[in-house]
This record gives C-alpha cells, structure tokens and sequence, in this order.
C-alpha cells in the first residue's frame, strides 16, 4: 500500500509570495495587488491559501522566544536558566512578566491562530471566485483540496485554542475595517462542534493517502483530519471538559481513533529516531525541517550541553521524568523485583531510556559525558577544593540542573565541530499517539477486564520500544487490571513514548492532574565522582528556583490582558486569572 505521508516543508513557505514579516498582497515592491486580481488569478489564489500555513505551530522550542518549550512547564523538565519567563511559569504567574502578552504558547498562540484563521476565512469566502485554473498552471489551485485545507486548518487553530483556553470567539467569517469585532467568547462545546463540522467536510475534500506528489507534501490528507478529529474529541471526553464523565464522548473519541487503525498507519521499527526520519509509516502529518545550521538554533543554544560547544544547555529534564522510566523487563524502578540498582541506576532500563535521556558517563560524541562533581586536594599547604566536569558547573547558568539532557532534541550526530546540521521534525500525528488516544478512550467508554484491543494498543508500542515479552503473553503489563490501573498503565505510557512531543503538559491539564505532578518536588541527581572513578549517585530536591506551583486555574491558560483590554469588556477572563 502506497503511504505518503504530510510533510509541512519548507516548500510550502517558499510557494507563498511572502512570509508573515512581509505584506503577502505584493507583485513586486512597491506595487500592491488588489483583492479582485488575487482571486481573479488561480495562481495567486494558490499562493494566497498556502499563505495560512505560516501561522500553524512549527517547532518546539517556542515558550519563551528561543529558550523554553511545553515540555519546561511540565513535569518532564526544568530549565537551568532563570530569566523572568521561566520563573514566573514556575510560579504560575503567567501574568507577572512584562512580556506577557507575547509568551509564546499564551499570547503569541491567540494571535497566530487568529491571523491564521482570518486566511482561511478570506479563502472560504472567495472560492467561488477563482476561475479554472489552465493546464499549465504552477502552482495548481483545486477548489475542492484548497476547501479541505483551509477547513482542516481552522479546525486545528482553534483547537489549540481551545485546548489551552477553553471557549473562545468563533470567527467564521470576513469582518469589514468598520464591523464591530468585539465578539463574546463561545462555550466549549459550541467551539469543539464548530471545529469537528469543519473536519467533517475536510475529510470529505481532502487526498487520500498516496494520492499527492512530492511537490504537495505538506497538505493535510484525510488521514491527518482523522487524526485531528480523534483528538479533538478526546480533549472534549477529558475530566476537564467533560466533569460528569459522560461515556458516550468517550465512545466517540474511541470510535474515531479505530477509524484510523484500518492499516493505512503503522509503527516505525525504531523509535530511536523518530523525531529524525525524512519519512515514516508512522508519520500521519509532520513538518518536516531540512538540514539547518546548529549555529543559533535550539540545539545548541537549548539542548546541547556546554561541554559540547552548547550555549545554554537548559532542556534538562527532572528526575521525576526519568524515574517513570521502567526496567527492560517492563517493571517500574519501585518493584522490589524488577532488578533497579540505585547505586547504578542507568543499567537495564527500558530502551526508550537511552532513547530521550542523556545522563552521566554516557559515552557521547568520542567521549563521556560529565556532570559531576569530586574533591581535589593540592598545594602546600594541601588546600581541598570541588572540581567538575565538563557538562556541569552549578556556578554558571550555562549548566543542567538536574544532571540530564535531553536526546530527543540532541540526537549524538548533531555536533558543533565539522558545521553539523540538524533535522528535527514537528510531529503534528503520528501513529503511535492515535493507539494511546483509542487505549485512553476505549478504557474509560467500555471498560472490560483483559480488553483486548486496549491491551494491543499498548502491547504493540511497548513491543517496538523493546520491552521483554512476559509469561503472560504482555510486554511488561499486568494481567487482569482494574479499569483505574489500565488509566494508570495508559497515562504512563503516553508519558514515555510522547515525552518531549508537546503532550505532556495539555495532558496534565485536561486530566486535571497538575496537583500530584507540578505541585510536588522537582528533583534532580547528584553525582560524585570517587578516587578510584566510580560514582555515587543522590537524588536531590532542586533549589526553590527550579520548584513550580500548581492551582487549579492552571487548567486552563489567561486569555491574554491586551485581548481583554482590547474587547472593551466584551472578552471574559478565564477564572482565577481576573486579577
């Protein structure tokens, strides 16, 4: 079966006239195109729709400007710098710093979505308007993909608005210069029905899978809509949308996740690389990033350590994270049984260990990663004073705070010295989340003891991570689990096999878990280094800097000040945050 996947290149910036810096509506300098001549001309129409996806979500590091990611607001990581925006997300003040209204995943989301949004809009309204395009047209305007497109898009911009600020205003139409635009917030469920009637006719004009070229990577195909209204629809089954528990938006949300388990998606056979692929059976929609410098970029400004020619090195995640991460045998690290040696707590640990975390005395790039710490004794009189190694220096903000990189974001071939380049895709779906999403929402619609389907899903992603198959025919599961401890197997799974993938924070809030996993100790690990070599390894509780709070109004994010401020009254604050 033929499976191209979406890829949102770096070609489908290049098709639009302009990036969102520059005014799109420009033929050359200084001679504008009016709104007649772009939908009179099927190739500028073309060029104006591809327009809309400069405003969708292309990397990870984004939280604040160039060193934060959702995976610092989490309980996955911590940074080891201590600039405003960090610490005032420690605290969950998200309205104390100054440039709060551009936090990247707060303000700058509501007015990216929205400028997206308006394109699309602009789009819908014009279709009809564009006359057929002649045979040699470049680039191609189908009326019926560039419909499913411009659908699909809003359908996922205001699904990030609503998975971060709950009902939003709907915009679903052109506002004139003097229309009054100060628009009321719509419920949730108003919003999410708006966004799933939007995917319903996408589905209904987008490719299927293989249909597209090359060229036109990066389109979403009916496989990605799928998988947004999969997702969609298990946020809206969430404790923090759905306080009652109703079974049937769980149903829905498990029947649209099985409606792509039909065999058109499949695991990858590694996951090493996942983020790293050009291309993947398990890829459902990407935006794949070409070879870049690592000069400036988050590598080496973000992930790398300094040791390594990094310049921050502050994705550094918690021991918290790590200490989810079973043994080979499928055992959690508290089994007296499962053979965890704290004295050596890096051996034997399931492979997506060594997959997504970089620890001490790895062997990394021609050497050992360092980050401990030891005494040294000379001159004379002898004088005793603390050395440490390369990759950690508590007196520079340039260090990890916990001891820990991330090798997601810092694959071992991504290296300072020869010019290295670097290729990280944003993963928007892929395979591996839509078995987790149909586990989630299968378990808590229709729970049946030893479910077979729900055991698969998680059976086949445990299988590929490379965890022992067990006597009872499991790869590390127990048999016979309770509906609450099948909950618990599934969000500790997600927390494995999508770290560092911009889940792990939304998943917190919509299951409305922040207490038990942001409001508790962030911890890290000390390390000495002895005479003869060897190490003694102390987990630690972090310093008060590194320590985040929790309420429950963090459930939702504060609808940024400027917005409120703008709407005259009409834009409601999300509770908790009116102050």
């Amino acid at each position: 079966m033929k499976n191209y996947k979406i890829y949102t290149a770096v070609v489908l910036l290049t098709l639009c006239l302009v990036s969102c810096k520059k005014d799109f509506l420009e033929r050359t300098p200084g001679t504008p195109l009016s709104e007649e001549e772009i939908f009179a001309d099927p190739a500028q129409a073309a060029k104006f729709a591809d327009n809309a996806y400069n405003y969708t979500i292309t990397k990870y590091v984004r939280f604040n400007d160039h060193r934060g990611c959702v995976a610092q607001a989490s309980d996955e990581a911590v940074s080891g710098n201590s600039e405003g925006t960090v610490t005032s997300l420690n605290r969950g003040l998200y309205h104390e710093h100054s440039t709060q209204a551009s936090l990247n995943d707060i303000g700058d989301i509501w007015k990216r979505m929205y400028a997206g949004i308006a394109i699309n809009n602009k789009m819908l309204a014009n279709l009809s308007k564009v006359p057929p395009a002649p045979p040699a047209t470049v680039p191609i305007f189908d009326p019926k993909r560039v419909e499913g497109e411009m659908r699909f898009l809003r359908a996922m911009s205001y699904f990030e608005l609503t998975k971060r600020f709950g009902g939003v205003p709907i915009i679903d139409k052109v506002y004139e210069v003097k229309d009054d635009i100060n628009i009321p917030r719509s419920s949730f469920a108003t919003v999410t029905a708006f966004i799933l009637s939007d995917l319903e006719i996408a589905i209904n004009k987008l490719g299927e899978e293989g249909t597209y070229t090359a060229s036109n990577y990066g389109r979403p195909t009916v496989g990605a809509a799928q998988a947004l209204k999969a997702r969609v629809l298990l946020y809206a089954a969430s404790p923090l949308n759905n306080p009652t528990g109703d079974k049937t938006k769980w149903k829905a949300a498990a029947d649209a996740s099985l409606a792509l388990m039909d065999g058109r998606y499949a695991l990858q056979a590694t996951y090493g690389d996942i983020l790293n692929v050009p291309n993947s059976p398990e890829y459902i929609m990407i935006r794949i990033k070409g070879n870049t410098p690592l000069a400036g970029e988050m590598m080496q400004d973000f992930s790398m350590s300094p040791g390594s020619g990094g310049a921050q090195g502050q994705m550094n995640p918690t021991q918290n994270h790590v200490d989810m991460y079973e043994m080979a045998n499928g055992k959690a690290i508290t089994d007296p049984t499962s053979g965890y040696d704290p004295n050596n707590p890096y051996v034997g640990r399931e492979p997506r260990f060594y997959n997504n975390i970089i620890y001490n005395d790895l062997p990394w790039q021609g050497r050992r990663i360092q980050m401990w710490s030891t005494l040294t004794t000379a001159g004379t009189p002898p004088v005793t004073s603390t050395t440490y190694g390369l990759d950690w220096n508590p007196g520079n903000i340039t260090y990890t705070a916990t001891r820990y990189y991330c090798k997601k974001y810092w694959p071992e071939v991504y290296r300072t010295v020869g010019g290295s380049t670097t290729l990280l895709n944003y993963i928007y779906f892929r395979y591996a989340e839509v078995l987790l999403n149909y586990a989630e929402a299968q378990n808590e619609a229709d729970y049946k003891v030893d479910d077979a389907t729900v055991y698969k899903a998680l059976d086949d992603i445990r299988k590929r991570a490379g965890i022992a198959l067990g006597v009872n025919g499991h790869y590390g599961l127990k048999s016979a689990m309770s509906q609450v401890e099948m909950r618990d197997a599934i969000r500790h799974e997600r927390a494995i096999e999508l770290a560092f993938e911009d889940h792990r924070w939304y998943d917190i809030m919509r299951w409305k878990i922040g207490a038990t996993t942001i409001g508790v100790p962030m911890k890290g690990m000390d390390v000495f280094k002895n005479a003869n070599g060897s190490f003694t390894y102390t987990p630690i509780v972090l310093g008060v800097g590194f320590q985040k709070t929790w309420t429950e109004k963090q459930n939702l994010y504060p609808v940024p000040r400027t917005e409120i401020y703008k709407s005259k009254g009409v834009l409601t604050q999300n509770p908790g945050w009116e102050n």
